[in-house]
């Protein structure tokens, strides 16, 4: 090379740019040099190795190096703070393990004893055997199989002399024995008896493990170790390219994200399909992923990776976590609690608590019938009674016994839809459902008037609704089986109760009025308005938890549109997983949760500490404190008449509506022609063209005055 050629600096740490230093000493050298210099370049880069793969499986534990991860001195489960979990979960094993034998002891006994004279049986044959030197048998029926006289008689001469000579060692061994037993038989007489009883024990023992039965253990393990999938990054790809999700080809392999670790009671693992393919597709093969990994459905967890679509963490449970109970509700304490923080809701697939925020949220519950949504609802409701300061209003559709006791702590209650001594359930929740709505637009306007130092945010705070001077305590709706409120029969109080649910449902989370709903039909009831109105009532939601639906259509109602495409699906859990669901929108995690059990007997617990610490801080109210507003009933037939007071003739159904709307507002506000004609033609009022405003106005379906006034006669008459 040219001795005029420029040498760049080399400071320290300096790494030299291979294609830039190149460029700039091409100008010096002959192109045929140059060029091959570039081509040595770029042999130099074809023949680099690739990046190394990220390992899957964990490697081999290292000797441990000067300066490695120390061990604690004291393990982690006796360390403070989990003692007391340890030893209960300890203590809890070793009583069930005694109490289990225990129980089964007499039957023992009678196994020991059977195994015993088997055991016997099976050490005298074997001696029989032994002392017959069965083991040439074979040997020479062989030989007579073959026709080898020569061979059989040397054997048979060999197991003859053999019987004589094991012979003299049976009765020298026999008689030896026999005396020794003797002896011993002696000497345990003359001890003292648990001595004695020992020794029959260790005898007993013996011959019983002689004639225990083979492959399984003579007395069953009082705790079972459940089979459960190790997993190696061979078993992935197994399960993987058999679900089509991947090949066997540079461009279709199937590759890891991260090292497979064990996460609780399970492993996981990061899977990255082959370009073009992603989560959905994942999603899509779920069970054909379980089948080739050999586990149950419900073992196998997929999760959206935020950085690539591609790419999935796959968490496979060591057995099916669901059909394990979470156990009974941690409010049987009876603790008091506060709405503000999360409501104890039950425990993960990794058995991590789940709780749910219910302040500024509205809870949807859906699920086949008998799978626990009507608990899983109550649950919360628990929750809010321990709660002095959270006014309660229950409304069941179905009028099951289950939400009965809330009478004792609720400000008001519905159960079904037929009229009882209390009056009519709908025309209760109609009520009920007005106030609420007052409430709520009372509150925005007392909000507003406050100073900013008291609602720095501009909305509820704890202190304004924990102090009475204000008037606002936090509410909480419940309503079961909502879908029977949409159709009661009464068109009038389908549309109004389906307006004031909306604008509840949209308004009211943030005044602090917390909705929980629940329905095992989502898909909707009837068509037109009231229809179109349930939709909305059930897609405004923030939170959802889906117990086990029929199809991934109806979950997908359930948990909202897209929850199937993120792998979000309650029809795959079976039926034996009642009580758990798929809860979204109350975490970024999306858990497949198993809800704490509270039955009748917990839920009257519970709702007795709830009447107690309402009585004693005096914030029990409506129904509950003996204050039944009675609602005033109302005559269509009386209050139509009355808004023809003008003598006309005849009115149009919308003009008629709107008469009745501002006569009663409270009743029949947002009623609509088409029900006030259902109403009055129900009662015998018939529906006749109506010409308004003299000769040159409009011909329209209304009702004549004198119909209305022979309906009323005839009613009267009756």
């Amino acid at each position: 090379m040219s001795d005029n050629l420029p040498v760049p600096a080399e400071p320290a740490g300096w790494v030299p740019d291979i294609p830039a230093v190149i460029a700039e000493i091409r100008p010096y050298l002959p192109p045929a040099r140059a060029a091959a210099l570039e081509r040595s370049y770029e042999t130099i880069l074809d023949e680099l190795p690739a990046a190394d793969p990220v390992p899957v499986d964990p490697p081999p534990a290292p000797a441990m190096a000067a300066g490695g991860v120390r061990r604690p001195i004291i393990p982690a489960s006796l360390a403070h703070g989990h003692l007391a979990a340890t030893a209960r979960h300890t203590g809890a094993r070793w009583a069930h393990v005694t109490a289990y034998h225990a129980v089964r002891a007499p039957w023992y006994l009678l196994l020991v004893a059977g195994a015993a004279v088997l055991g016997t049986g099976r050490l005298a044959g074997r001696l029989v055997r032994w002392w017959s030197v069965a083991e040439s048998a074979p040997l020479r029926r062989a030989a007579v199989e073959t026709g080898d006289s020569a061979t059989w008689l040397r054997l048979d001469r060999e197991a003859r002399t053999g019987r004589q000579s094991r012979g003299v060692l049976v009765l020298v061994a026999g008689g030896t024995g026999l005396t020794a037993l003797g002896i011993l038989a002696g000497a345990l007489a003359r001890l003292p008896w648990p001595a004695s009883a020992l020794a029959v024990a260790v005898a007993v023992g013996v011959l019983a493990r002689a004639g225990r039965p083979s492959g399984r253990p003579l007395i069953a393990p009082a705790i079972v170790t459940p089979r459960f999938r190790k997993l190696n990054a061979d078993i992935v790809l197994r399960a993987y390219y058999a679900a089509k999700l991947g090949a066997d080809k540079d461009d279709q392999r199937i590759t890891f994200g991260t090292p497979m670790a064990r996460d609780g009671d399970g492993s996981r693992v990061s899977v990255d399909l082959p370009y073009g393919r992603g989560f959905t597709d994942a999603v899509k093969a779920h069970g054909a992923i379980a089948s080739g990994l050999d586990v149950a459905v419900t073992q196998v967890f997929l999760t959206r990776d935020p950085t690539s679509h591609r790419r999935h963490t796959l968490w496979v449970a060591d057995r099916d976590p669901l059909a394990i109970p979470a156990g009974r509700t941690p409010l049987l304490r009876g603790h008091p609690t506060d709405i503000w923080t999360p409501a104890p809701f039950g425990l993960d697939e990794r058995a991590r608590p789940v709780g749910i925020d219910l302040m500024w949220n509205s809870i949807l519950v859906g699920a086949q019938p008998r799978q626990g949504k009507t608990f899983a609802l109550r649950s919360l409701g628990l929750f809010a009674a321990l709660d002095p300061y959270v006014r309660i209003t229950v409304a069941d559709g179905g009028g099951k016994p289950d939400w009965r006791k809330f009478e004792a702590i609720a400000d008001r209650t519905v159960f079904g839809l037929a009229p009882t001594r209390e009056g009519d359930p709908t025309e209760i929740l109609i009520d009920t459902l007005r106030e609420i709505r007052a409430d709520v637009q009372a509150r925005y306007l007392a909000l507003s008037d406050l100073p900013p130092d008291v609602v720095p945010e501009g909305k509820l705070t704890r202190e304004i609704a924990r102090n009475p001077k204000y008037g606002m305590p936090v509410r909480m709706l419940l309503l079961d089986e909502f879908q029977e409120f949409f159709s009661t029969g009464n068109p009038t109080a389908d549309t109004e109760i389906a307006t004031l649910l909306v604008y509840l449902i949209r308004v009211a989370p943030a005044a602090g009025v917390i909705i929980g709903s629940a329905t095992q039909r989502p898909s909707g009831i009837g068509s037109g308005d009231v229809a179109k109105k349930f939709t909305d009532y059930r897609d405004n939601h923030l939170v959802r938890f889906s117990l086990r639906t029929g199809s991934w259509q109806v979950s997908d109602l359930v948990l909202g549109a897209g929850a199937f495409s993120e792998g979000l699906d309650s029809s795959v859990l079976a039926a034996e997983h009642k009580g758990a669901g798929i809860l979204r929108g109350a975490s970024d995690a999306n858990p497949t949760v198993r809800t704490f059990l509270a039955d009748a007997e917990d839920a009257a617990h519970i709702l007795t500490i709830g009447r107690k610490l309402r009585e004693q801080l005096g914030t029990l109210s409506g129904q509950a404190a003996g204050q039944i507003a009675q609602r005033e009933p109302r005559d269509v037939l009386t209050d139509a008449l009355s808004v023809f007071a003008d003598g006309a003739p005849g009115l149009h159904w919308t003009e008629l509506a709107d008469r009745l709307a501002t006569a009663y507002p409270e009743h029949y506000r947002d009623v609509t022609p088409d029900a006030i004609s259902a109403q009055l033609r129900a009662l015998g009022v018939a529906s006749v063209d109506v010409r308004r405003d003299g000769r040159d106005g409009q011909v329209r379906k209304g009702a004549r005055v004198d119909a209305l006034r022979e309906a009323h006669r005839a009613r009267a008459d009756v």
